[in-house]
């Protein structure tokens, strides 16, 4: 993979889209395929970050945002508990029970 990926980065090319592809691939490269070196520790793609991050944007689209700032942090801590539970095994229910008591 490293050399098929150094082979495109070295490859000649005349269209400006492709150049700048090029250009960001090679910036991209050191971290590109982190996931060979790791295996089943480091996802392929990103999807559980975006699957992580859609119930907030949901709720941001749905009722325009928050009206004050301290609703949107709490809304934050809660988020951040309950997908904290999740990691751990636990029930995001209890956490929640167990942090506020």
């Amino acid at each position: 993979m490293e050399n098929i990926l150094a082979g495109i980065l070295a490859s000649g090319t005349s269209c400006e889209i492709a150049a700048t592809l090029q250009t960001r691939l090679a910036r991209a490269s050191p971290r590109l395929l982190t996931f060979l070196d790791y295996p089943g520790q480091i996802e392929v793609t990103n999807n559980a970050c975006e699957r992580a991050l859609r119930p907030a944007v949901f709720q941001r689209k749905v009722t325009n945002g928050f009206r004050s700032m301290w609703a949107a942090q709490g809304d934050c801590a809660v988020r951040t508990v309950v997908d904290t539970a999740k990691l751990s095994g636990q029930t995001p229910f209890q956490t929640l029970l167990t942090t506020i008591s």
